[in-house]
C-alpha cells in the first residue's frame, strides 16, 4: 500500500525522487522520506509537501530511494518514516509490505548488538543486511541472504552508501516495476511515476531481485540464478496521470466515464451476430462451455461490481454465481470442482486478498479468470485468462471510472457466456446495441452536473445517510454509500430496500436522509412503496430515476433523472450521480477528495 520509488542515473536524483513521490501520493501518505547516498536522508510526517519544506538546498547525488508510508507497524511519525537505516547509517531500505517474523528477527539482532530506533517491522531488514555485510562485504549477496530469512510480503528499494551507483529492488507479494531509461533506471510500486521518464518496463515476480546501475540491470531469483525477461511497454500516456485542468482526479475520472466505456467495448462487440469477442478468453473458450458455477471474488468497489455481475450472469447466461469478499474467501474452505471457475475483479491487479483467493483456486486446479485494469499486474499474470478493462490509470483513491469499466466488462462476459448457452440472437443483439449506446447516454448524465452539486450543498450538513435499491441497483446502493464514506467521512449505509423494515427503518427521521435508486423497471412499484415508508417517517429523500418515473417520484423526493437503458445495464448509469454527489459533498466540506484519510489506492497487505 505504501509507495516506493528509486532512481539511479546521471542526473541529480533529488527532483526526480520528489516528483516520483508526488505521483505516488495517492497510494498512501502518512509520512514521506528520501535517501541519497552522497547527501543523506530527509523524512517528515504527512504528505510530500511537508517533506519539500525540509529539503536542504544543496542536497545532491545521482541515485537515491524514496518512500510514502501508509502505516501498519508503528505510528505515522518522523521516526517511523522510511527509508530506514542500519546502525552505521550505510544500508537504507524503503519497504512496502509486512515482515511477519520481524519480532523474532529483531530479538536475535538485538542480542548481536544492533540498536533499533523505530517501531516498524521494516527496520529489521536494514540490520540483517548490515549483519551479512560484515562477513564478506558483498551487497547483493547480503540482500539475498536477508530475504531468504524473512517471512511476509515486500516490495522494496535498497541503497548502500558505499555503492552509490547501485540500487536493489526486491519483490514478494507487493508490486515492483523496473523502468528502463537512457543511462538511467527506475524502481517504483506502479508505473505512474515512471511514465514521465520512460515507457519501457519490467515487472518483477515474487522471489526476485533486480540489481540496477545507471546503464545496466540484472534480475535474480533468491537462489541467485539470473532471470531473463522481455521488456514491456506502458500503454498509458502522460496526460492520463495528470489532472488535465480538473480540480481533482476524482472529478476528471468521473467525467472520463463515456470514453472508458468506449475503450472497454472497443473491438469486442459483433452487433449483427449478437456476440462479444473477448480475445483474452480465446484460450479457454471451449472449457467455458461446460462451466456450471462461477465464484466472483473482489474487495470494496470490485466486490460490489461482482454483485451486479451476479444478477447479469444468472439472468442472461443461466449460470449460478456466488460473490465473495476476498478477505473472507481466503480463510474459508470453499467447495469447488472442475465445473467451477473463479473470477477475480481488481482495478490494480495487486489486491492481496483477491490474489490469495486466486492462488487457493489454482491449488485446487480450478480455472481462474480476471477482470483487471493494469496490464502486467500480478493478477493479470497469475490468472489463466481474463478481460482487461482498458480504463487507463485511476489515480483517485475512490474508484469511479474503473467501476464503470468493471460493470461493462461483466456485461460483455454475460453476453459471451450467454450466447454459448441458451441466449437468443435477438437478445444478444439487443444487449450488444444497448451497450454500444451507453457512452452517449452517460454523456447526457454528465452534461449538467450543477443540480447534483446543488443537492450536495443542500444535504452537506447531515451526518447520516441511508442508500437503498433493489435487484440490479441494490449493489449500487452499497457502492453509493461506500463512496460517501470514503471521501466525506460521513456515516452512510447501503441496504436492499426490502430490508428496511427489518432494521434500518428505525434510523429514519427528519435528520437522516435517504438516497434511493428508483428506476422505472421491474421493481419500480416496490421502490415507490419503500420511498413512501421513508416519507411517512419524515425522512428526506434524493431519488435517481428515469424521466418516465419522475411523475411518481417527483412529489416524494429531490429527483435526479438519467436516460433509460436495459435493466441489466442501468447500474452503469445510475451509479454516476452517486459518485458526483459524494464528490461535491466532499468539496463542499473542504476535504482532500483524491486522498481520503486512512485509505490507500492499492491494498497490497492484509
Amino acid at each position: 500500500m505504501c509507495g516506493i520509488f528509486g532512481y539511479v542515473g546521471k542526473r541529480n536524483a533529488l527532483p526526480i525522487l520528489i516528483d516520483g513521490l508526488t505521483s505516488l501520493e495517492y497510494r498512501g501518505y502518512d509520512s514521506a522520506g528520501i535517501y541519497i547516498p552522497e547527501s543523506g536522508s530527509v523524512k517528515s510526517p504527512g504528505p510530500v509537501k511537508n517533506l519539500r519544506l525540509k529539503l536542504p538546498k544543496k542536497m545532491k547525488g545521482t541515485s537515491g530511494i524514496a518512500h510514502l508510508r501508509w502505516a501498519t507497524h508503528g505510528k505515522p511519525n518522523q521516526i517511523n518514516a522510511h527509508p530506514h537505516k542500519d546502525c552505521k547509517g550505510e544500508v537504507w531500505v524503503a519497504h512496502n509490505g509486512i515482515i511477519e517474523n520481524y519480532q523474532e528477527l529483531k530479538t536475535k539482532l538485538v542480542k548481536l548488538g544492533h540498536k533499533f530506533i523505530s517501531e516498524t517491522d521494516t527496520e529489521v531488514l536494514t540490520h540483517l543486511i548490515e549483519q551479512y555485510l560484515k562477513k564478506d562485504g558483498d551487497f547483493e549477496k547480503a540482500v539475498i541472504k536477508t530475504l531468504r530469512g524473512v517471512r511476509g510480503t515486500y516490495g522494496m528499494a535498497i541503497s548502500y552508501r558505499k555503492e552509490p551507483g547501485k540500487i536493489i529492488a526486491a519483490r514478494m507479494g507487493a508490486p515492483v516495476v523496473i523502468g528502463l531509461g537512457e543511462n538511467e533506471n527506475f524502481i517504483a510500486s506502479d508505473p505512474s511515476p515512471i511514465l514521465r521518464h520512460t515507457k519501457r518496463v519490467i515487472y518483477l515476480n515474487d522471489g526476485e531481485i533486480a540489481v540496477m546501475g545507471s546503464d545496466s540491470y540484472n534480475i535474480y531469483t533468491l537462489d541467485y540464478n539470473e532471470v531473463k525477461r522481455d521488456v514491456e511497454m506502458i500503454e498509458w500516456g502522460l496526460d492520463q496521470v495528470q489532472k488535465g485542468g480538473f480540480p481533482h482526479f476524482m472529478l476528471k475520472e468521473i467525467m472520463e466515464g463515456p470514453e472508458v466505456i468506449k475503450n472497454t467495448l472497443r473491438g469486442r462487440l459483433l452487433i449483427s451476430e449478437g456476440l462479444a469477442k473477448l480475445g483474452g478468453l480465446e484460450a479457454v473458450t471451449e472449457k467455458l462451455r461446460s462451466i456450471q458455477r462461477i465464484i466472483i471474488v473482489g474487495c470494496g468497489t470490485a466486490y460490489y461490481a461482482g454483485l451486479v455481475g451476479e444478477y447479469m450472469l444468472e439472468e442472461y447466461a443461466g449460470i449460478p454465481v456466488e460473490v465473495e469478499v476476498g478477505s473472507e474467501f481466503r480463510y474459508r474452505k470453499p467447495v469447488m470442482d472442475d465445473k467451477t471457475i473463479l473470477l477475480a475483479i481488481s482495478q490494480s491487479g495487486e489486491t492481496a486478498d483477491t490474489l490469495e483467493a486466486i492462488r487457493e483456486a489454482k491449488r485446487k486446479n480450478i480455472l481462474t479468470l480476471g477482470i483487471v485494469n493494469t496490464v502486467g499486474s500480478t493478477i493479470a499474470r497469475e490468472t489463466d485468462a481474463g478481460i482487461f478493462n482498458h480504463a487507463g490509470p485511476e489515480i483517485g483513491v475512490a474508484s469511479t471510472k474503473a467501476f464503470l469499466s468493471q460493470l461493462t466488462a461483466l456485461a460483455l462476459l454475460t453476453l459471451f457466456l450467454g450466447r454459448q448457452r441458451q441466449m437468443s440472437l435477438v437478445t444478444g443483439r439487443r444487449i450488444a446495441q444497448k451497450l454500444l449506446d451507453l457512452p452517449q447516454k452517460l454523456e447526457k448524465v454528465l452534461a449538467d452536473t450543477k443540480y447534483i452539486k446543488s443537492l450536495a450543498k443542500k444535504y452537506s450538513k447531515y451526518k447520516n445517510f441511508l442508500y437503498i435499491g433493489r435487484k440490479y441497483n441494490y449493489p449500487i446502493a452499497l457502492e453509493g454509500a461506500l463512496k460517501l464514506k470514503e471521501v466525506t467521512y460521513v456515516h452512510a449505509e447501503g441496504c436492499g430496500a426490502g430490508e428496511m423494515k427489518h432494521g434500518p427503518l428505525a434510523m429514519i427521521d427528519e435528520n437522516f436522509p435517504s438516497l434511493a435508486i428508483a428506476l422505472k423497471d421491474s421493481v419500480f412499484e416496490k421502490m415507490i412503496s419503500n420511498i413512501q415508508e421513508i416519507k411517512a417517517r419524515k425522512g428526506k429523500i434524493i431519488a435517481v430515476t428515469y424521466e418516465d418515473g419522475k411523475k411518481e417520484v417527483g412529489p416524494l423526493a429531490d429527483v435526479v433523472c438519467i436516460p433509460k437503458t436495459l435493466e441489466m445495464l442501468s447500474p452503469i448509469l445510475s451509479v454516476v450521480p452517486l459518485q458526483l454527489f459524494a464528490y461535491y459533498f466532499a468539496v463542499e466540506k473542504g476535504l482532500n477528495v483524491d486522498q481520503p484519510r486512512n485509505l490507500a489506492k492499492s491494498v497490497t497487505v492484509e
